[in-house]
């Protein structure tokens, strides 16, 4: 790590740390209660809101993902945001207010007023295996960032200290101050981490010899093989993973992967449940999509120019005054740190390095809070209560700090599983972050369509369609084929017609039981 950087970018990390300090003191605050440690007493403000979900939502995955996505594709990715508006306008109708209606505190106990109990524990546990795949991804982004840093190198071994350091970290960050002081913080590293990617572009154009206008043709330009980096809108109607990004896939399967990491996803939807209505809900969650679209793009645009950094050594070499022309053969997950470490001058690199690890802790902080909230309001509680036990509130309190303590370590565990997974199928990173969520999402979509839109289902179906849910997207998967299927049958499909598919069976499956008549008591 010493090998890269100097004093100033050292006094910058000592001023970072400060900083951490200084918000942790001043955020963390006793919750006497689970309403204060998970919902903040309903109390935060629409902006904070906003821009905590957005840290959530992009986070480590925008920070090495949007500059991998632009240095290997285009600029379609961020016309998925059509698909997050509608979304948006979805969950602010028709689920928002309804979960501030029955007061919850996650949002599967609106499955208890319908079908008992048991439903909402089972949508619990499909969450949280489900977020431990999707918040596992996002840490392994974070962790090859940090082994970069620190060892130069993604090797098992140093991926797997890197990941150890940021659970740590992050747990020790989070586990005091609840859901208030995560929002707060996130904010904070929102604004590290988006102004770090302003100094990156700001010295790649510098950087590279040519004006606006040339750089803009640069990119336009397209052959056979290498279409414009500057499309916006792909219409075909690819059904591959190449396809994953095409109009077609972001009027569906984006629509739906939207509805659910917007309203059924207790990552995002937790903090959403903290505004005082829930028409404050809703217009956070717009506006941090409205956000989401200027940070993307950025993010992009970095990958955009290192390409042409790397890849065009006929307009390098015009820059280069007789010095080497820019090179890069390494692994394309890590682009953007290798030009961090071997570009960027001192003290800015320091900025960056400080961007990356307020990414990976906006990260993982919000996944142990949503998660502890899931275990202990929607699984604990229950069984202690109905032991009836004497439980004061702090005592919750207590509990859910603890599971943090255990959701940090399964997080661990599933980012080094990604780490191979990733490796073994070279998808590209945002799509990897994207294509974990369809796991349990499928199957939550189904239940919850039937559970707004029809007087069917019980909890034999819902169970049904919560398991169908998640094995048809692992039966999609490359590995899965191979293992699974014949030859001739094995194909490549795209993660958001896997989420088409497994939410469109599952929402079947969920229809087809019918009401319990006495669902709070119904074995």
């Amino acid at each position: 790590m010493l090998n890269h950087y100097s004093w100033p970018d050292l006094w910058v990390f000592i001023g970072y740390l400060a900083l951490l300090l200084g918000s942790g003191w001043l955020l963390n605050r006793r919750n006497a209660t689970s309403q204060d440690y998970f919902l903040a007493g309903n109390s935060m403000p629409t902006w904070a809101v906003a821009i905590s979900v957005l840290a959530t939502s992009q986070s480590a995955a925008t920070f090495l993902g949007g500059p991998d996505q632009g240095y290997r594709g285009d600029l379609t990715y961020l016309a998925s945001n059509l698909a997050a508006f509608i979304a948006v306008f979805f969950v602010a109708k028709w689920l928002l207010p309804r979960f501030y209606e029955q007061r919850v505190f996650t949002v599967y106990e609106l499955l208890q007023q319908r079908f008992g109990p048991v439903a909402k524990q089972q949508a619990g546990i499909l969450y949280l295996f489900g977020r431990v795949f999707a918040s596992g991804a996002r840490l392994y982004m974070a962790a090859i960032a940090v082994a970069m840093i620190v060892f130069g190198n993604i090797a098992p071994t140093s991926v797997a200290i890197a990941i150890a350091l940021i659970a740590v970290v992050g747990l020790l960050y989070t586990v005091v101050g609840g859901i208030r002081s995560i929002i707060y913080s996130d904010f904070i590293q929102a604004m590290v981490y988006v102004s770090a990617a302003v100094a990156v572009l700001i010295i790649l154009v510098q950087a590279i010899p040519l004006n606006f206008s040339e750089l803009v043709a640069i990119l336009q330009q397209s052959t056979e093989q290498t279409p414009s980096k500057l499309r916006l809108w792909n219409t075909d109607w690819d059904f591959t993973s190449a396809g994953v990004f095409s109009l077609p896939s972001i009027l569906t399967g984006f629509v739906l992967l939207h509805i659910a990491a917007f309203g059924l996803d207790q990552d995002v939807t937790q903090r959403a449940l903290t505004c005082k209505t829930p028409e404050q809900g809703g217009r956070a969650m717009l506006l941090s999509v409205v956000m989401v679209i200027p940070v993307m793009l950025l993010f992009i645009c970095i990958g955009l120019l290192l390409y042409v950094f790397y890849q065009r050594p006929d307009v390098m070499a015009s820059a280069a005054n007789g010095a080497p022309v820019p090179v890069f053969d390494g692994e394309p997950v890590t682009i953007f740190m290798y030009y961090v470490l071997t570009e960027i001058p001192a003290g800015v690199r320091g900025l960056v390095t400080i961007g990356i690890i307020a990414a990976a802790l906006s990260t993982l902080n919000s996944g142990l809070n949503s998660m502890a909230s899931v275990l202990i309001q929607d699984l604990y509680q229950p069984w202690r209560l109905a032991r009836k036990a004497q439980t004061p509130a702090l005592h919750f309190v207590r509990a859910g700090q603890w599971a943090m303590a255990l959701v940090a370590l399964a997080l661990g565990a599933m980012a080094m599983l990604c780490y191979y997974w990733q490796q073994y199928s070279d998808t590209p990173l945002l799509a990897f972050a994207l294509g974990v969520m369809v796991f349990s999402y499928s199957g939550l979509l189904g239940v919850y369509f039937v559970t707004l839109f029809s007087q069917r289902g019980n909890r034999r179906s819902i169970t049904a369609a919560l398991i169908i849910g998640f094995l048809i997207p692992l039966s999609l998967q490359p590995y899965m084929m191979d293992l699974l299927w014949p030859a001739a049958w094995v194909t490549d499909i795209g993660f958001t017609w896997q989420l088409v598919i497994g939410t469109s069976v599952s929402t079947f499956i969920c229809w087809l039981g019918k009401a319990d008549p006495n669902p709070e008591t119904s074995a």
